[in-house]
């Protein structure tokens, strides 16, 4: 047994206080006085000793304290028989009602923050699975048999598969997979500004069909719009819209050759390692450089077939993967096992107290009405 508060321990002092009740209120015997006892010669009085009425009463508010005493300490009992029954983890979106037909005997669980029992509804699953699933294992006993429910694809998977500190019985429910959106229809569009030549358009003209199948739209010097990706193909500035709209969140690829600056980052290189595109934060906003003109005698990257992908994933990162096969993405073992749930001995504590103090108010009230009689 152990203590998560020793100094509630020091309420044992207030077992001074049954003491010197029982000494001040302890049964007083009143002198009688005999007519033959009258002439005799008085001696000395023998010391008296301290003495103490009603023993099983003073016993039981003695314990009554002590156990008051020692649940201000919070005793904890480690060491104790962990539950192992089988729990069984059910991802929000599945029928847990026709699932726990199968085994109602067994501790059902939503796999979702709090781990609340299926008899409640289910929770909106907002909290990656594989996460919670990690947490799950350290919340169970070690020796718990533990099965769980996703369905299949899986969402909320990270990019490698969880490992616990339990083998588990891994269960995927098919279901519909959403259909995929269309590249074409999502790809951005560019604008064009500045002054472009005409090779330059030729290449950016390439890259908008390469991207959407559509062509490049005519050179303008308004700012672009959600969803395009301006190019600014000129010596001259970013015009003050380019460059709010730069500074609010978009991407914007220029052409200026010369040396890089302190705060840009090379992101893309030729097949020599030169560097072709660099990258550099403008306010909430990415500011691509490509390092020189648009043509492929100036950035040889331009002639390879897979610049136009490459400069999309640059545009535009690809988004994670939303669905994973569940089949594949079945909890590994070798976690550490989680440390043993300790007994919390408070509430047994409280029975015995709630027992004491009516002993102790027995013993009280009987004693008193021996007393009057």
């Amino acid at each position: 047994m152990a203590l998560l508060f020793p100094l509630g321990l020091l309420a044992l002092a207030a077992w001074l206080v049954p003491l010197l009740v029982h000494l001040a209120r302890r049964q007083q015997y009143a002198p009688l006085e005999f007519a033959a006892l009258r002439w005799l010669r008085a001696k000395v009085r023998p010391r008296q000793r301290v003495r103490f009425d009603e023993w099983p009463l003073l016993l039981l508010r003695l314990l009554l304290l002590a156990a008051l005493a020692l649940l201000l300490a919070r005793p904890i009992l480690q060491g104790s028989a962990p539950d192992t029954r089988a729990v069984i983890a059910v991802a929000p979106g599945l029928d847990a009602a026709a699932l726990r037909a199968q085994q109602p005997e067994a501790d059902w669980r939503w796999l979702a923050p709090g781990f609340a029992s299926t008899d409640t509804p289910a929770p909106p699953a907002a909290q990656p699975l594989t996460s919670l699933l990690r947490e799950l294992d350290q919340t169970l006993p070690a020796g718990a048999p533990l099965t769980v429910y996703v369905p299949d694809p899986l969402t909320g998977a990270d990019a490698q598969r969880p490992r616990l500190s339990r083998p588990v019985q891994w269960r995927p429910i098919a279901r519909t997979t959403p259909a995929a959106p269309d590249a074409s229809s999502s790809a951005p569009r560019l604008r064009l500004g500045g002054a472009p030549d005409a090779p330059a358009r030729r290449v950016l003209d390439a890259v908008q069909r390469a991207w959407s199948g559509q062509p490049l739209v005519a050179a303008t010097d308004a700012a672009p719009v959600q969803g395009e990706i301006g190019v600014w193909v000129s010596a001259a500035p970013l015009p003050p819209t380019w460059q709010a709209w730069l500074e609010g969140g978009g991407t914007v690829l220029v052409t200026q050759a010369g040396t890089r600056a302190p705060a840009e980052t090379v992101v893309l290189r030729d097949a020599q390692g030169q560097a072709a595109i660099s990258e550099r934060r403008v306010g909430q906003g990415r500011l691509l450089r490509v390092h020189g003109a648009l043509t492929p005698s100036a950035v040889p990257l331009l002639e390879d077939p897979a610049f136009p992908r490459q400069l999309l994933t640059l545009a535009r990162p690809p988004a994670a993967p939303q669905w994973v096969a569940a089949a594949t993405h079945a909890p590994l073992t070798g976690a550490d096992a989680p440390p043993p749930q300790p007994l919390d001995l408070v509430p047994w504590l409280l029975g015995l107290i709630v027992l004491l103090f009516a002993l102790e108010r027995w013993l009280a009230t009987s004693a008193r009405r021996g007393a009057q009689a």
